[in-house]
């Protein structure tokens, strides 16, 4: 086994694979599958559970992809617009 891994390789085959299985195609007349999500506020810092949660939600949404289900992960829009706002006037004006 190397000692760094190079996702590179690895990614390609997979790519290929979901290519020739056509599982980034949509499947006509097939449910939908969303997963609606936030953006992570700028007041706190990312940490392991953001990552763990994006994991998940990517998961669930390739499997419903290769199920043939009409897949949508959406990021969302600013739910946080006045607390982000006060958080970058705080950095900026720091400077």
């Amino acid at each position: 086994m190397d000692k760094t891994y190079s996702p590179h390789s690895i990614e390609q085959r997979w790519y290929r694979t979901w290519e020739e299985n056509r599982y980034f195609a949509a499947g006509r007349g097939k449910e939908s599958y969303c997963i609606m999500i936030p953006p992570p506020n700028v007041t706190g810092s990312l940490h392991m559970g953001h990552a763990f949660q994006d994991t998940i939600m990517d998961a669930l949404t390739r499997y419903h992809r290769m199920q043939g289900y009409n897949t949508l992960w959406q990021p969302g829009t600013d739910h946080a617009g006045i607390a982000t706002q006060m958080v970058v006037e705080r950095l900026v004006n720091a400077d």
